[in-house]
C-alpha cells in the first residue's frame, strides 16, 4: 500500500509531517469519524477539531508504544490545597483558571502526594492527551540514562563520535552538551509562519539509502556561530538527541524510556510516541500519556532520577538540567538540559498549546497540566499559567508557616 494522504501538523515546536502508513486507511478513517481534517494544519484547527486531537493523537499518526510494567505506583492524597488563587489583583477559583486556559486537567503533587487533581472538558484521569514540546524535556533524561549506563561517555564528547553521517556538517565539532542546552551555532529558522522555515521543511525529509531523515535534513545546516556563544530554540536538535541516544544505546527511544522510567517507576499506563516519515519517534514532540503520568515523571526528576535507591542518572544530572546552562535573554528566566528555568530553582517541561510539567524542588512541588489553548503560545495564557504557578507556591509558603 502506498504512503497515500499526508497529515501535516506543522506546529509550534516541532514542525512536524507525518505520513500515515500501511496503517492509513483506519487512521483516515479515525479522522474522519472524529471529524478532524487529514491534510490541514494544526495550526489552524478549530478549537473543537484540536479539543478532540490532542487525545487521540496516536490514534491519528503512527507511534511506538512506550509500555508500563506491572506494578503501578500507587499515590496517596494529601490534604487539599484551596480552590480559589490570588493572581494578578483578582481573586480567581480553580474552575474559572482551568476555563481561562481551557485546561483538560491538572495535577499538583506536593511531596510525592495529591494535593489537586481537576479535569474538564469530558477528559478523565484515564485517558491521554500529547505533550507537544514537553517531550523534549524526557528526551534529554534519556542522556543522563545513556551516560549511567556508559553507552555515551560524557556531555563533553563531539556529537559526531555518535552520529559519524553529520562530519562535515555544521555540527562538526559540537559537543553533546551544547545540543543539550540548544547553543551549537547552527543555523536554524523555527518561525512557524514561513511554509520555508526549516522547523516547517525538516520533518517533510524523507529517509535516505536508509539514513534516518532528520540527519538527512539537519546534515545540510551550516555553523554560523562559534559553539556555546549563542543560545537558539532549535527543535531539530532534540530530534537528534533521538537519534544521538538511539544510536548510542542501540533501542528506539520508546523502548529506552520504558526499560529506565516509565516501567520500573510505575507508571499508571502505557505511553505512545509518533514517529516520523523514517519511522523514528520524534525526539521534539508528541508523547501520548495520562496527567499523573507527566506529574510522576515531574516527580521522578525532582528526586533526582531515583528508582528506589538507585538514580537512574549521574549524580547531580537534575542540578544541571534543570538550572540556567543558557541564557535566553529573559530576566529571571534561563534554559538548561531541555529544561525552561527559573532563577528561584524551579523549572519547567513546556509544549505548544498548554501542556507542561512545573517542578519546584524547594517546596517539594510538581504540577502538571494539559489543554488547549486559542492559539500555539498566546501570551495572555502564557503569563497566567505562570502567575498560577507562583500562587500555588505562595499558598504552600503560607501553609508552612502555619
Amino acid at each position: 500500500m502506498g504512503l497515500g494522504k499526508k497529515m501535516t501538523l506543522a506546529m509550534t515546536g516541532i514542525g512536524l509531517c507525518l505520513a500515515l502508513p500501511a496503517c492509513q486507511k483506519a487512521k483516515e478513517v479515525a479522522a474522519d469519524a472524529a471529524g478532524l481534517p487529514t491534510d490541514n494544519n494544526i495550526l489552524f484547527w478549530t478549537d473543537e477539531q484540536r479539543n478532540k486531537a490532542f487525545r487521540m493523537m496516536d490514534t491519528l499518526v503512527p507511534s511506538n508504544t512506550i509500555s508500563a510494567g506491572e506494578n503501578i505506583k500507587s499515590l496517596e492524597t494529601g490534604a487539599p490545597l484551596p480552590m480559589e488563587y490570588e493572581m494578578g489583583g483578582n481573586v480567581i477559583s480553580v474552575d474559572d483558571y482551568m476555563a481561562q486556559q481551557r485546561a483538560a486537567g491538572i495535577v499538583i503533587l506536593q511531596d510525592g502526594k495529591i494535593r489537586l487533581e481537576e479535569y474538564r472538558m469530558d477528559f478523565e484521569a484515564d485517558d491521554r492527551w500529547t505533550s507537544f514540546s514537553v517531550a523534549k524535556s524526557l528526551v534529554s533524561t534519556l542522556v543522563g540514562a545513556a551516560i549511567k549506563d556508559g553507552s555515551i561517555k560524557s556531555i563533553d564528547d563531539p556529537l559526531t563520535d555518535y552520529i559519524p553521517e553529520l562530519a562535515g556538517s555544521g555540527y562538526d565539532g559540537v559537543t553533546v552538551q551544547q545540543l543539550l542546552t540548544m547553543t551549537s551555532g547552527v543555523r536554524w529558522n523555527e518561525d512557524y509562519g514561513d511554509p520555508e522555515s526549516d522547523v516547517a521543511q525538516f520533518n517533510n525529509t524523507k529517509p535516505v539509502d536508509g539514513m534516518d531523515p532528520i540527519i538527512v535534513y539537519m546534515k545540510t545546516l551550516e555553523n554560523e556561530a562559534e559553539p556555546g556563544t549563542r543560545w537558539q530554540y532549535n527543535t531539530g536538535e532534540t530530534n537528534l538527541i533521538g537519534v544521538l541516544v538511539a544510536k548510542a544505546t542501540g533501542k528506539t527511544i520508546s523502548d529506552y524510556l520504558s526499560e529506565k522510567v516509565w516501567a520500573p517507576y510505575g507508571m499508571s499506563q502505557d505511553a505512545e510516541w509518533l514517529l516520523n516519515e523514517g519511522g523514528k519517534e520524534i525526539g521534539g514532540c508528541c508523547i501520548s500519556a495520562t496527567i499523573r503520568d507527566y506529574a510522576l515523571f515531574g516527580q521522578f526528576a525532582m528526586n533526582g532520577g531515583k528508582i528506589g535507591e538507585e538514580s537512574i542518572v549521574p549524580d547531580g544530572w537534575f542540578e544541571k538540567a534543570g538550572t540556567k546552562q543558557a541564557d535566553i535573554d529573559m530576566p529571571g528566566r534561563g534554559y538548561g538540559y531541555q529544561w525552561w528555568t527559573f532563577d528561584d530553582g524551579s523549572y519547567a517541561g513546556q509544549g505548544i498549546f498548554g501542556q507542561g510539567i512545573f517542578i519546584d524542588p524547594a517546596r517539594k512541588l510538581v504540577i502538571a497540566s494539559n489543554g488547549n489553548w486559542p492559539s500555539a503560545t498566546p501570551d495572555a495564557q502564557k503569563d497566567q499559567r505562570i502567575e498560577f504557578y507562583r500562587a500555588v507556591q505562595a499558598a504552600v509558603d503560607t501553609e508552612s508557616a502555619n
